[in-house]
């Protein structure tokens, strides 16, 4: 049996939390997954894993194991990337985790001309706007969109997304377009559930106000709050991967253009420092590209 694989595998459990997590990720047998750590406690003549009815634990020479294993397993790939250096065509299994609209919307297309190009490539894409554990999840990569990341993440920004504030042309006509962020206070605004607090922001110079904002329609899903907008239900903020198509065919307007809000980091996400995969880096790099500096969906935008 080969014991760097199953030093992978022994791995690849430790993180995950349990043999048939790391079996469904590995795409092996949860058999073959038992086989491979009673042949590393056998080699070893310890005993790496504590098995319970309820949970996994390391016994302390697991845990003192599990950090040599990294620690070879990324020597080897390392060597690997090296000597083989152009020659090396990305294959193997990417485990991919997005938000839902900008995944569907923006990732698909680049997912499928990937995996034209790179047939050897398999992808596992899980669309949650949740943000998940990585390691636990058995993840290689997650795409995060946000203002900034905690100081503990490991990431490569790919490009920004900017945020619009949007209203139909129904809404402006009848309720009128505001000129300021203070004139918010007198409109109905679509709120995002998902936030902290009820209030935007907008740039003014160098300076960054905060509007408080009354709704009366709130929702966790951006399509769902631009669906309300494009209905002259209200005036709303979404970033532009959303709110891309209906602004170029008309059905919502952007205002307050002279006051935009600080725009979003668009992040690939890595589970910790570890050794990065060559499909992996391929694929970031593949992203980086394509989207661009200024992404492409905002082409012909005022941003």
């Amino acid at each position: 049996m080969d014991q760097l694989q199953a030093m992978e595998v022994f791995v690849r459990v430790a993180e995950a939390g349990s043999f048939a997590a790391a079996a469904e990720q590995l795409d092996l047998a949860p058999s073959a997954v038992t086989r491979q750590i009673a042949f590393l406690e056998a080699r070893l003549g310890l005993k790496l894993i504590a098995r319970s009815t309820r949970r996994l634990n390391l016994t302390a020479p697991g845990s003192d194991y599990l950090e040599k294993c990294r620690e070879i397993l990324s020597l080897v790939r390392a060597s690997e990337s090296e000597l083989t250096g152009s020659q090396r065509v990305p294959r193997g299994r990417i485990r991919l985790s997005m938000p839902i609209s900008f995944g569907i919307h923006q990732m698909m297309p680049l997912l499928d001309d990937f995996l034209s190009r790179y047939p050897e490539v398999s992808i596992v894409a899980d669309f949650n706007d949740r943000q998940v554990n990585l390691i636990e999840s058995g993840f290689d990569l997650a795409i995060r969109i946000t203002e900034e990341l905690e100081p503990t993440q490991v990431a490569r920004r790919l490009s920004i997304c900017h945020i619009m504030t949007l209203a139909s042309p129904a809404y402006l006509a009848r309720q009128g377009t505001p000129v300021h962020p203070d004139d918010l206070v007198r409109h109905e605004c679509l709120g995002y559930t998902g936030s902290a607090r009820q209030s935007w922001s907008f740039r003014s110079g160098s300076a960054t106000l905060s509007i408080p904002v009354h709704s009366r329609f709130l929702a966790n899903n951006g399509e769902a709050l631009l669906d309300a907008a494009i209905r002259a239900r209200g005036i709303v903020q979404l970033p532009s991967f959303i709110a891309a198509t209906a602004i170029q065919s008309g059905q919502v307007a952007p205002i307050l253009v002279d006051y935009g809000a600080p725009p979003l980091g668009i992040h690939a996400v890595f589970p910790g420092a570890r050794y990065m995969p060559f499909r992996v880096r391929a694929f970031v790099d593949y992203l980086a590209q394509r989207i661009g500096d200024t992404p492409y969906w905002e082409a012909g935008l005022v941003v």
